[in-house]
């Protein structure tokens, strides 16, 4: 794919990744951990190379995600927050406390520091991070580039299950490595046990999606079930990537609360993806007025996303 305009619906002209955020009204440029090696490895065609025999295979997010649990990785975790400028005092435990830098990573948050918002007619984020929303997942969309789509199918790995959603509509998070790395039930209902489907790991991040949405329905996935007296069937993905090899499901099936904590990522970027069956929600309007353009919009869990129609 060219880097033509239509492949840089919000990237920069330095092939940087800008978002819009809800709490400064601005857009801004994307910090990415790890930039320089993304860009050889999705933009190169040595980089391809390593790719395809090695980056995209679990093996390889296994050994790393050996190294960040080791006793010896905790010395990366100062330096981090200090690069990425992370606010402590919203840690549940402090920096010291933490053995190995996947303890660090997938660390919990005072309650008070991500409240659960609005009444139970309005659906909340279920992570920290950049989102966008697909009004409609029948047509194609300006989804990190312009024109691509979703192969539900494939994505859920059920025809079934994708017949229910293929006229619905979608709400994408894509957590990065600086992110809060818990994800939560974006509403209240009745929850399935989470079915894993096994797959590679080529990353998300839009530098890579940009060349090939496809990678989300390629990647190792888990796949939710709730049913919600307000919103109708939901359906709940968390998608591994590079470096991310495990996806950690903590909650128990059943009843479930909004605002629940349901799981977690180990080290690496993440995504997890809400699908809602037809005309069950309106989404707010920054999410619609941006994700218009291709544009993410970071917030955070707990703030309102959508409203029951």
């Amino acid at each position: 794919m060219s880097s033509s305009m239509d492949d840089n619906i919000f990237m920069g002209s330095n092939n940087s990744v800008r978002f819009y955020n809800r709490y400064t009204s601005q857009i801004e440029t994307e910090a990415i951990y790890g930039e320089s090696y993304l860009k050889f490895i999705y933009g190169n065609p040595l980089g391809k190379l390593a790719l395809w025999a090695a980056v995209k295979r679990a093996i390889f997010s296994k050994w790393y995600g050996f190294r960040m649990s080791s006793n010896n990785s905790a010395k990366k975790i100062g330096p981090f927050i200090s690069e990425y400028d992370l606010d402590v005092g919203l840690f549940l435990d402090g920096p010291e406390s933490f053995r190995s830098f996947n303890d660090f990573f997938s660390r919990k948050l005072k309650t008070e520091s991500r409240p659960v918002t609005g009444e139970q007619n309005e659906l909340v984020f279920p992570a920290d991070g950049r989102h966008i929303v697909v009004k409609d997942l029948s047509s194609k969309q300006n989804i990190w580039a312009k024109g691509q789509s979703f192969d539900l199918n494939s994505l859920l790995g059920s025809k079934k299950l994708a017949e229910r959603f293929k006229y619905g509509s979608a709400l994408i998070s894509r957590l990065c490595p600086t992110d809060y790395h818990r994800f939560h039930f974006p509403c209240q209902g009745v929850a399935s046990a989470a079915e894993l489907i096994n797959g590679h790991l080529y990353s998300v991040n839009p530098l890579a999606l940009k060349k090939n949405i496809s990678y989300l329905w390629q990647n190792k996935r888990s796949i939710t079930e709730l049913k919600s007296d307000t919103f109708g069937n939901v359906c709940l993905l968390e998608i591994g990537a590079t470096c991310v090899g495990c996806i950690e499901q903590t909650y128990q099936q059943g009843n479930i609360l909004k605002g629940q904590e349901k799981g977690y990522f180990s080290f690496g970027g993440s995504m997890t993806i809400v699908l809602m069956e037809p005309k069950k929600v309106t989404f707010s309007s920054d999410l619609l007025e941006h994700s218009k353009n291709g544009t993410e919009v970071y917030a955070v869990m707990g703030d309102i996303c959508a409203q029951a129609k």
